[in-house]
C-alpha cells in the first residue's frame, strides 16, 4: 500500500511538473514573441510633409523616393495636394516602387487663402496655394507632436531621422537653417548676388517694417526645411500671426517676391524672427536651382544631407545644375503626364 501511494504520488508530481513546464513555455514564448513585436509597435513614426503640386508632380516624388531609400525610420509621408492633384499622385505611388511606403494624402483647401494673398506678376509660381501649406501645419497634422516640413525640390541623402532628432528650444515652434550658416554657400550667394538677410525680403521703407525693430541686416532663414513642435504652434497661434502678416502685406505692400526668394518666406521671418532653433546647415543645402551655372564641388554636395533647389531652375526642368543627383532619385509617371525636360527631349 505504501509503495503504492508512493508510485501514485510520484505520478501525480510528474504530471504537475509536465503542467508547469508546458505552461511556462507557452508563457515564454508569449513574452518571446511580444519582446520581438514591441520595438516595432513602440518605434516613433516620423511625420514628413510633402506637397504634390500640378505640373511639377515628379519632384513629391524624387523627394518621397531619396527619403525612403535611405532610411529604415518608421516614416509616415503626408502627401498634401489641391482636390485634382490628389488621384494622380495615388496612382503613382501605387504603380511604382513607391508602394511600400506608409502614407496619407490631405487635401488643402485654398479658400483658407482667399483675401490674403497680394497678386504678383513677377513670379507667379510663388502665389500657388500649396506654397503656403507650411503656415497650416496643425491644422493638416493631427496626432503629432513634431513634424518635418520639407518642400517638393529637395533631395535627401542623409538618414530622415537624423534630421528629426534636432532639438528645439524650449518656447520654439520651429527650427530652420540658417542663411548665413555654411560657410561652403557664401561664394554661390556672392556670385549670383542673392540676399541672405532680411533687407532682401523685407521692404524698410514702409513705416509698418521699421516699427519691427529688427534690423536690415539680420540674417534671415529658409523655410523649405522645417522641423516643427506642434504644441508650440498651437499655443503661441503662429497660423494666425502668419496670416496676420499675409493680410498685412496685401495691404500695405510690405514685401515682394521680386526682392527676395517669394512672399511666403517674410511672414515667418517676422513671426520667427528670434524665436527658433537650428537645423544642422548640411541638412539644408539650398540655392542649387538659382543659377544655371553656379556649381558646388562634388566633395561638398557628397557630405550633404540634403539638397535643395530653390530658385527658378528646376532639377527636372532645362537649364538646371547637379540634375543628375535628382535623377538618381526619380521614379516616371506611369500615366506619361509628367516628363522630365531634357536638352534631347
Amino acid at each position: 500500500v505504501v509503495l503504492f501511494i508512493s508510485v501514485n504520488q510520484i505520478l501525480l508530481f510528474l504530471l504537475v511538473l509536465t503542467i508547469c513546464v508546458i505552461l511556462y513555455n507557452k508563457v515564454h514564448k508569449v513574452t518571446v514573441n511580444l519582446d520581438l513585436e514591441s520595438p516595432e509597435e513602440m518605434e516613433e513614426e516620423i511625420p514628413v510633409v510633402i506637397c504634390a503640386a500640378a505640373g511639377r508632380m515628379g519632384a513629391a516624388v524624387a523627394a518621397i523616393s531619396s527619403i525612403y531609400s535611405n532610411t529604415d525610420a518608421n516614416v509616415l509621408f503626408y502627401i498634401v495636394g489641391l482636390k485634382n492633384t490628389i488621384p494622380h499622385i495615388r496612382k503613382w505611388i501605387e504603380n511604382s516602387k513607391l508602394k511600400e511606403i506608409k502614407y496619407k494624402t490631405v487635401e488643402f483647401n485654398p479658400m483658407v487663402l482667399k483675401g490674403k494673398i497680394r497678386p504678383d506678376a513677377s513670379r507667379p509660381e510663388l502665389l500657388q496655394p500649396l506654397n503656403f501649406v507650411r503656415y497650416y501645419l496643425p491644422l493638416l497634422i493631427h496626432k503629432h507632436e513634431k513634424v518635418i516640413y520639407l518642400d517638393d525640390d529637395v533631395i535627401v541623402q542623409g538618414d530622415i531621422q537624423e534630421l528629426y532628432d534636432t532639438k528645439l528650444a524650449p518656447g520654439h515652434a520651429a527650427a530652420f537653417s540658417d542663411d548665413c550658416d555654411l560657410p561652403s554657400t557664401h561664394e554661390m550667394v556672392r556670385s549670383v548676388g542673392m540676399q541672405n538677410t532680411y533687407m532682401g525680403y523685407l521692404d524698410y521703407r514702409k513705416q509698418t517694417i521699421r516699427d519691427l525693430g529688427i534690423s536690415p541686416s539680420t540674417c534671415s532663414f529658409n523655410p523649405g526645411v522645417i522641423v516643427a513642435n506642434m504644441t508650440e504652434w498651437k499655443h503661441q497661434r503662429i497660423t494666425k500671426q502668419l496670416e496676420k502678416w499675409m493680410q498685412r502685406n496685401v495691404e500695405e505692400n510690405l514685401y515682394s517676391s521680386t526682392l527676395g526668394g517669394g512672399v511666403a518666406t517674410s511672414p515667418m521671418l517676422i513671426v520667427f524672427h528670434g524665436k527658433y532653433s537650428t537645423i544642422n546647415p548640411l541638412w539644408h543645402v539650398r540655392h542649387l536651382g538659382w543659377s544655371p551655372d553656379a556649381r558646388y564641388s562634388e566633395h561638398f554636395l557628397q557630405e550633404a544631407k540634403l539638397l535643395h533647389w530653390n530658385g527658378r531652375y528646376k532639377p527636372w526642368d532645362y537649364p538646371s545644375v547637379h540634375n543628375d543627383l535628382w535623377e538618381n532619385w526619380f521614379i516616371p509617371d506611369p500615366s506619361g503626364k509628367f516628363k522630365m525636360i531634357r536638352p534631347n527631349s
